[in-house]
C-alpha cells in the first residue's frame, strides 16, 4: 500500500487573468471573472489549500468515489451552461447552431471512460480531497476533447449516426433543409461540424487553463495534454491515409490504433491522474503501459464490433469500416492470411468490397465470411485478451492503493470487452480470467455511447 501524501503541499498557481486581470475588462467579463474566482474559492474550502481537509471534504470525495461518471456529469452541466450562455451574449445563431449542439452532444452520451480512468489513477495512487476539483475539472476536459474527436471523425467517414441519433454535420442539414440547396448544405453541415469540433477543443483547453495547480503539476500536466492533443491528430491522418492509400499493412493498422485511440482514450488520462498525484516515475510507467495494452485492444475490439455488430448496438450503421476502407488490424490480418494461403477467392472478395459506399448487406455478410475462413476475427480476439493480461501484468506491477487498482482493474478489463466478476455471464470467465472467445458480450454498451 502506498504511505499516504500531505495534499496542497505547494503553492497554486494562478490561472492566467485571475487576480488583477478581475479589475479589467467590460462589466460582463468583470461579472464572469468573479463567477470564476468564487467557484475556486469555494473549491479551495475543502482541500487542504486551505487547512486540513474538512469531513464535508472526505464525503464528497466517497460520493465522487461511489459514481464518477455522475460527479463528471455535473461538474459539465455547470461548465457547458456557462460557455452555452457566453455563447449566447456572444451570438445567438452561434449559440442556437454550434454551441448548444457541442454542450447537447458532450452531455447526450458517452460511459465517462476517459474521466474514470484519470479519476482511478489519481485515487490508485493515493490522490484524495485537495486534488478532487482539478481531477473533475480535467475529466471534463477529456470530455469535450472526445467530442471534438468524434464530430471530426464523423465528418471525415462520411458517417450520419452517432449514438443512433443523426451525427452534428447531419443534423445541421436538416435544420437548413428548407432554406439551402442540396450539394451547398452538404458542405455547410460539414464545415460547420469542423466548427463544432475546434470549439469543443477550445473549450477543453480553457477548461485545463483555468484549472488551479501548483507550478510543478501545472507543468507536467499540460506537457502530458499537448502530447495528448498532437498525438491524436496523428493517429486520426494516419487512418485517413491509410484508408486513402488503402494500406493493409498491419504494422501501420497497430500504429494508428496506438496513436488515435489507446493513448488518448486510456494512457494519457491515467497519466493525467498521475501526476495530479505526484506519483513517482516508475509507477506512472507502470500505469502508461497497462494504458497502452488496454488501449490498443479497445481499438481492436472496436473494429469487431463494427463488422460484427449490430447498428443498435452502436449506434451507427454495421460494416461502415468495410464501407469506407479504414486499415484496421481485422482487416490487415485477413488480407495477410489470404495472401499467405493464396486464396484467391478471399482476396477477391475483399478487393471489391473495401472502400465501397454501396456495398449492400449481402456484400457485407461475404466480407464477414472471409473474415472467419481467414481466422481474422479468432486472431483480433485473441491479440485483444493478450493485450489485456499485459496490461493486467503492468498493472499489478505498479505500487497502488487497493481499491484504487480494483477500480482501475475492472475499468480496464471492460474497456478491452473482457467480461469481469461483475459483468461476466452465469458460470462464465472472471476478472481473473480473460479468454479468447467472443468478445462482444460487452461491446453493445459501450459501442453505442461513445
Amino acid at each position: 500500500m502506498r504511505p499516504s501524501k500531505p495534499n496542497g503541499h505547494c503553492a497554486v498557481e494562478a490561472p492566467p487573468g485571475s487576480a488583477h486581470a478581475s479589475q479589467q475588462g467590460t462589466p460582463a467579463e468583470r461579472n464572469s471573472q468573479q463567477l470564476d474566482s468564487s467557484r475556486r474559492s469555494h473549491a479551495r474550502s475543502d482541500s487542504a489549500i486551505s487547512g486540513e481537509p474538512t469531513s464535508a471534504g472526505f464525503q464528497e470525495l466517497q460520493r465522487i468515489d461511489a459514481d464518477v461518471p455522475a460527479a463528471v456529469e455535473r461538474r459539465l452541466e455547470i461548465l457547458l451552461t456557462e460557455r452555452a450562455a457566453q455563447a449566447t451574449a456572444l451570438d445567438p445563431v452561434f449559440a442556437h447552431d454550434l454551441a448548444d449542439r457541442v454542450a447537447r452532444f458532450t452531455l447526450g452520451g458517452g460511459k465517462r471512460t476517459r474521466a474514470q480512468f484519470l479519476w482511478w489513477a489519481l485515487r490508485a495512487c493515493g490522490g484524495g480531497v485537495g486534488d478532487s476539483e482539478a481531477a473533475l475539472r480535467m475529466g471534463c476536459a477529456l470530455e469535450l476533447i472526445q467530442t471534438c474527436a468524434l464530430v471530426h471523425d464523423d465528418v471525415m467517414d462520411g458517417s450520419r449516426l452517432r449514438r443512433g441519433q443523426p451525427a452534428l454535420h447531419a443534423d445541421v442539414e436538416a435544420q437548413y433543409a428548407d432554406a439551402v440547396s442540396s450539394p451547398h448544405r452538404e458542405r455547410f453541415g460539414e464545415s460547420a461540424a469542423i466548427l463544432a469540433g475546434d470549439l469543443a477543443l477550445a473549450w477543453a483547453d480553457d477548461v485545463l487553463v483555468d484549472t488551479e495547480l501548483c507550478p510543478t503539476r501545472a507543468r507536467r500536466v499540460r506537457g502530458l495534454w499537448s502530447a495528448m492533443r498532437t498525438e491524436m491528430v496523428a493517429g486520426q491522418y494516419l487512418d485517413l491515409q491509410g484508408q486513402t492509400t488503402s494500406s493493409r499493412s498491419l504494422a501501420h493498422a497497430i500504429r494508428a490504433a496506438c496513436l488515435k485511440s489507446a493513448l488518448y482514450s486510456v494512457e494519457r488520462p491515467l497519466a493525467l491522474g498521475a501526476a495530479l498525484s505526484d506519483a513517482d516515475d516508475a509507477t506512472t510507467a507502470a500505469l502508461c503501459s497497462a494504458g497502452r495494452c488496454v488501449g490498443i485492444a479497445f481499438q481492436l475490439r472496436d473494429d469487431l464490433q463494427d463488422v460484427f455488430g449490430t447498428a443498435e448496438q452502436s449506434g451507427k450503421p454495421s460494416g461502415s469500416d468495410v464501407r469506407s476502407g479504414k486499415p484496421t488490424y481485422l482487416i490487415a490480418v485477413a488480407q495477410a492470411r489470404a495472401e499467405a494461403r493464396d486464396d484467391h477467392s478471399a482476396l477477391d472478395v475483399l478487393r471489391n468490397s473495401l472502400g465501397r459506399p454501396e456495398l449492400s448487406e449481402d456484400g457485407l455478410a461475404r466480407v464477414r465470411e472471409v473474415l472467419v475462413s481467414t481466422g481474422a476475427q479468432a486472431t483480433t480476439e485473441a491479440k485483444i485478451s493478450r493485450l489485456t493480461a499485459q496490461g493486467m501484468r503492468h498493472l499489478e506491477a505498479a505500487a497502488l492503493e487497493p481499491d484504487g487498482r480494483r477500480h482501475l482493474r475492472q475499468l480496464l478489463q471492460s474497456t478491452a470487452g473482457i467480461p469481469t466478476a461483475q459483468n461476466a455471464p452465469a458460470g462464465g470467465p472472471t476478472a481473473s480470467c480473460p479468454r479468447t472467445g467472443s468478445l462482444l458480450l460487452t461491446v453493445g454498451a459501450e459501442g453505442a455511447s461513445r
